[in-house]
């Protein structure tokens, strides 16, 4: 199934589907269906699972909605179920206030996890910006982001974009939470 026949988004908004997708393996097996479909075999291949764990992580994403079998075939007797992302994209909630941001603990998780010599391009900027500039500036890196998952070819390695703007905490309730 290519990717252009999914909606764009699929809004997370319960609480089983927040579970199923805050898990890192999930959200592992979620970029290996990325592009493709794959079979469990596939993804415990490529995920590094048991097909047991595979299976289950798989079932829960399933049941959450966040993935589906888009095609299945007999072999030996057997059906082999290929699953598909249910959406090119995850729109999560917004944590809240103190609340852990699980969209950048897996971008760490597999910041960390990626081979050093595979190419890496991580800033970290402060920006002092009016609220018009840091509304544009928004717009501009989704645009940009959007442009390139257009130009994504299946047939190409992986690589991940993760960027996140945003207003940091006022100074001294930082120091407040550090104490």
């Amino acid at each position: 199934m290519p990717t252009d026949d999914l909606p764009d988004t699929f809004q997370v908004t319960t609480d089983e589907q927040l579970r199923a997708v805050s898990n890192l393996t999930r959200h592992r097996i979620m970029a290996t269906l990325r592009f493709e479909p794959a079979t469990i075999t596939q993804i415990a291949e490529r995920v590094g699972l048991a097909k047991g764990s595979s299976s289950y992580h798989v079932r829960l994403l399933e049941r959450a909605g966040l993935v589906k079998v888009v095609r299945t075939r007999k072999v030996r007797g057997v059906t082999e179920r290929y699953y598909a992302m249910a959406a090119r994209a995850i729109v999560l909630p917004d944590p809240g206030d103190g609340g852990p941001d699980v969209l950048m603990r897996h971008a760490v998780a597999d910041l960390e996890a990626a081979p050093a010599e595979g190419g890496r391009h991580v800033r970290m900027a402060h920006l002092r910006l009016t609220e018009e500039q840091f509304a544009e500036l928004g717009v501009r890196l989704e645009a940009l982001a959007d442009e390139y998952r257009e130009l994504s070819d299946p047939s190409l390695p992986d690589a991940s974009l993760v960027f996140a703007l945003f207003h940091p905490a006022p100074r001294e309730q930082a120091e407040g939470d550090a104490k």
